[in-house]
């Protein structure tokens, strides 16, 4: 299996690009999606106010040892149940997602290149580099808009923990990038390379 690394900032267009990626490549063979996202840490013992204060941009808010543990399952060929994230309650879902052994794996998220024992195994790294205004207008809209979030709400943590980590962690695991793709989804010359690779990967 290989695996496939894409990170940025909030909102700078991740998820499209892995969903791109995803649509085209499952043309010739299964490609798996998770989401950094989905692994935020539950904290069943803290009420919703408490839970809403917590630095989810900090590496500290992710189960690491959850997803490395998961990349081992389908490396060995089991399928594995991923966790999915309710961003309006701040807590897992009871639910979860199967996912089966695939050629193809692609993890997003914001700190994919920043947590180690994640880039560590990794194929190829991605990072989306998106300019701040561009993604804080689009991260303002979607939190309003899908996660039951008040503008007064998604500025004061913009400014207490996604922008300082965003400076601390995320923007200097650009340096670990093998490809940096600026505006996000829109460039698709660069989403026809990044094909183009996993396509040779999965004829191999």
């Amino acid at each position: 299996m290989k695996i496939i690394g894409i990170a940025g900032g909030t909102a700078s267009g991740k998820t499209t690009i892995a969903n791109k990626l995803g649509d085209l490549s499952n043309q010739f063979g299964q490609v798996n999606i998770i989401r950094l996202d989905d692994y935020y840490l539950d904290h069943p013992e803290l009420d919703l106010e408490e839970r809403r204060k917590i630095n989810y941009d900090h590496p500290n808010a992710f189960d690491t040892d959850l997803l490395v543990k998961h990349i081992g399952d389908l490396n060995k060929n089991q399928s594995i149940d991923v966790p999915e994230y309710d961003f309006v309650n701040h807590a897992r879902k009871i639910s979860t997602k199967k996912v089966q052994p695939s050629k193809v794996l692609i993890i997003e998220g914001i700190l994919v290149l920043a947590i180690k024992e994640i880039c560590d195994l990794l194929d190829i790294k991605i990072f989306v580099d998106t300019p701040d205004d561009i993604r804080f207008i689009r991260r303002l809209s979607r939190d309003v808009k899908k996660r039951n979030r008040t503008l007064d709400n998604v500025i004061d943590q913009y400014l207490t923990t996604v922008r300082p980590m965003h400076k601390v962690f995320v923007e200097p695991s650009k340096e670990n990038a093998d490809l940096i793709i600026p505006e996000g989804g829109h460039n698709s010359i660069a989403i026809e390379m990044v094909f183009k690779t996993i396509i040779d990967l999965l004829n191999k």
